[in-house]
């Protein structure tokens, strides 16, 4: 609706100095825009973590099973490139401040029985990134096929290596 409403400002300005105004108007307005989506990203990040942290709290932990005897680990549709796609298409690079050109993290998770994404940390020396990475793998569109053991969904720790190259 924004978007509409810029453009027929944009369209109906015939001064080309004011139509550049507008753009930069709309661009800036978008910025701010993500930046507050982003935000709110982390406090729901934050929510997030807080829970599953008062869950394991609460949960008494059932000895798993070697990963030796998982018959099929836990994949996401289209497979591992697929997921670091989509993760990148997730990242807001905006959000990532550093002084380095690269920056790199680990980032560790859970798929649980229903393919569904929890228990996300990154570890890496870059906050921001770090705090990125946590977001979009929550924010992912499909869940994972889930591990297997005898023929029955379990949990599966899952740990992906990312890097981030900042252009400028």
């Amino acid at each position: 609706m924004l978007n509409n409403e810029f453009k027929k400002k944009f369209d109906a300005e015939s001064n080309s100095l004011k139509k550049a105004a507008i753009k930069g108007d709309f661009l800036f307005f978008m910025k701010k825009m993500d930046s507050i989506e982003n935000t709110a990203l982390i406090g729901a990040l934050l929510k997030v973590r807080n829970l599953e942290d008062l869950q394991k709290i609460k949960k008494t932990e059932q000895p798993s099973e070697k990963f030796s005897a998982v018959e099929k680990v836990a994949d996401y549709p289209g497979g591992l490139n697929s997921l670091r796609q989509e993760v990148a298409n997730l990242l807001y690079v905006d959000g990532v401040y550093s002084e380095e050109r690269t920056v790199k993290t680990d980032v560790a998770f859970i798929v649980e029985k229903d393919g569904s994404v929890s228990n996300v940390h990154a570890q890496g020396n870059n906050f921001t990134f770090n705090r990125q990475a946590e977001i979009a793998l929550y924010s992912l569109a499909e869940k994972f096929s889930p591990a297997m053991i005898k023929g029955d969904p379990t949990t599966y720790h899952f740990k992906i290596p990312l890097t981030l190259t900042i252009t400028e």
